[in-house]
């Protein structure tokens, strides 16, 4: 499985949002704000690339998720 160039297109290769949430130890509320946000906080991090490893897939990196936040920390700024 190719690593997705996004966190909804990364959260998305769960079939649910309660299933993505319950693989990361959060709540779903979280779950649909990291979506929603494009941006995962850094203390799930290492959950989250477990589940990925887990599920085949691959490329899910601390640099990729680090990517993928200042990206939209960037975006936010230029809203």
């Amino acid at each position: 499985m190719e690593a997705p160039s996004t966190i909804s297109g990364l959260i998305g290769n769960w079939d649910k949002l309660t299933e993505f949430a319950a693989d990361v130890g959060c709540g779903y509320e979280a779950a649909r704000k990291m979506r929603d946000r494009e941006s995962i906080a850094p203390e799930h991090w290492a959950k989250v690339i477990a589940a990925c490893e887990q599920r085949g897939i691959k490329g899910i990196t601390y640099e990729w998720l680090a990517r993928r936040r200042a990206a939209a920390a960037d975006k936010e700024a230029a809203a």
